[in-house]
C-alpha cells in the first residue's frame, strides 16, 4: 500500500520549512529523514526495491515544495511527471534504518529537469536514481524556460553533462516500445 501517512507528513514539513525560512535555491539539495518500515520490506527482509521508487517520491516532494516550484505549479495549474528513470542499488536497508534522502539538480535542458536522488544509511549510500522529470500543463510538457521564469531564475543554466549527458544520449538509443513478434 501507498503509505500515505508518511507522504503527508513529508509535505507538511516541506511547508513548514519553508515558512521557518528553509526554503531552498535549485542549486541546492534537499535532506529528507524517513525510517523502513515494516510495509517497506520484502520477503529479505530488507526495503523492497519498488518501495525505494516510492519512498524517492518523498524526496522529490520535498524538493518541489522547498524549492517554490510546487507553489508555481499549482498557482499555474501545473503538473509534474516522470519521463523516465535508472536506479543503482548498493547497500541494504533494513528495518528500522534511519535513511537520509537527498535530492537535487543534476541538468536541464530546454524540455526536462533532471534529478538525481540518493538514499543514504549510517552516512553509506545504499542507491542512487536518476529522473528526467517534466512540468506538464494540458497533457505536454511546458519548456524548461518557462518553468524558470516562473521561478525566478531565468538566467539559469544547467546543462547535463558527465554520466547524465550519456544516459540521455543511450535512452534516445533504446528501442521504445519493443515490438513483440507473434508465431
Amino acid at each position: 500500500m501507498y503509505p500515505f501517512l508518511r507522504y503527508s507528513k513529508s509535505i507538511v514539513s516541506a511547508v513548514i520549512a519553508n515558512k521557518k525560512g528553509r526554503s531552498l535555491d535549485l542549486a541546492q539539495t534537499s535532506e529528507v529523514m524517513v525510517r523502513c518500515s515494516l510495509t517497506d520490506l520484502d520477503p529479505m527482509l530488507e526495503m523492497n526495491n519498488g518501495r525505494a521508487l516510492t519512498v524517492y517520491d518523498i524526496g522529490r516532494t520535498d524538493f518541489i515544495i522547498r524549492t517554490g516550484l510546487g507553489r508555481l505549479l499549482l498557482k499555474q495549474r501545473w503538473g509534474m511527471v516522470v519521463a523516465g528513470s535508472t536506479i543503482q542499488y548498493r547497500k541494504r536497508i533494513r528495518l528500522l534504518d534511519k535513511i537520509t534522502i537527498r535530492t537535487h539538480i543534476v541538468g536541464i535542458d530546454e524540455r526536462w529537469i533532471y534529478l538525481e536522488h540518493s538514499m543514504w544509511v549510517k552516512g553509506k549510500p545504499c542507491s542512487s536514481m536518476l529522473l528526467r522529470t517534466g512540468v506538464t500543463e494540458g497533457g505536454r510538457v511546458v519548456d524548461t524556460a518557462r518553468v524558470l521564469e516562473g521561478l525566478g531564475k531565468a538566467d539559469l543554466k544547467l546543462p547535463p553533462t558527465g554520466y547524465v549527458a550519456e544516459w540521455i544520449v543511450s535512452d534516445a538509443d533504446r528501442p521504445w516500445p519493443p515490438v513483440a513478434e507473434l508465431g
